[in-house]
């Protein structure tokens, strides 16, 4: 059974899912960037491991149900409130999974805070390059947020439409479960929804590509790292993740062959594998 459960870090309040036996090895996952939230992303994942494990799922700063404080939602920031958000619960040694944005918050936060981190699970990660997916164009419509505000509008107006514009971060749209897609249908009715990825783009999108990158902290991670991505991820390319595995001292890279960037919903099955066996240190 999924339990919600909020707790104040940093003066905001975060919202999270919770699940399993608390007294097991804890799994946290983190969602990513657009329209997203733990309930979004994670809910398919989350059945899956709670039989065995304790699983936490926050909705990072500006999302779902947690607080929209003022100011830039950089990748820093976010991974000081979810260190602040394990601090409060009373977690360490957990096993760190993040998908795309949130992958980039996992790797900022066991760089900050290995302590808090025994396995880290980056899928589909942010941080692992710098070119934009659309170059010159990705960081114009960073700068003129008034397009992101007119999606948003089109996506409250039509389940439709919304379930359209998820065919650039899967592979097969007709094979994405309708749950998934009344899920990003019914988390945009939010009035905040957009409002953290705006304030995301301000503080990681520049002219010359995104602001945070790890490439050159890869052989500082001190944890074992367990890279998954998705083939047809045109977001972030596959190739990044590869580069990846390459140079961190202690990863490996599993591909998942029949997804883009949203492995998670798109092939559940495999995630929760994946991350099992990330888990179980193999």
């Amino acid at each position: 059974m999924v339990a919600d459960g909020t707790v104040a870090v940093d003066g905001s309040t975060i919202h999270y899912l919770e699940a399993g036996d608390d007294a097991a090895q804890t799994v946290v996952l983190l969602h990513g960037g657009i329209i997203d939230a733990a309930g979004v992303t994670w809910p398919p994942v989350i059945d899956r491991l709670a039989t065995d494990y304790h699983v936490v799922a926050p909705d990072l700063l500006g999302y779902g149900e947690s607080d929209v404080p003022p100011g830039p939602y950089s990748i820093g920031r976010h991974a000081t409130v979810v260190g602040d958000f394990l601090d409060e619960l009373g977690l360490d040694g957990v096993t760190l999974v993040g998908h795309s944005m949130g992958g980039g918050v996992a790797i900022q936060l066991a760089l900050d805070r290995p302590s808090l981190v025994e396995t880290l699970v980056p899928i589909d990660a942010y941080g692992l390059g710098t070119d934009l997916p659309n170059g010159r164009l990705s960081y114009l419509l960073a700068q003129v947020q008034v397009f992101n505000r007119v999606a948003i509008a089109l996506f409250r107006h039509s389940r439709r439409f919304t379930r359209a514009s998820l065919d650039g971060i899967v592979h097969d749209l007709d094979a994405l479960p309708a749950d998934a897609v009344d899920a990003v249908y019914e988390e945009v009715q939010r009035p905040t929804a957009g409002a953290a990825f705006r304030r995301f783009r301000e503080a990681e999108v520049t002219s010359s590509g995104y602001r945070t990158t790890f490439l050159d902290r890869f052989e500082e991670v001190a944890v074992p790292v367990r890279l998954a991505h998705g083939v047809h991820d045109d977001l972030f390319p596959l190739a990044w993740a590869q580069r990846a595995a390459d140079r961190i001292p202690d990863a490996s890279l599993c591909v998942f062959e029949d997804c883009a960037h949203w492995a998670p919903r798109e092939n559940p099955d495999a995630v929760a594998e994946h991350v099992l066996s990330a888990v179980d240190g193999q």
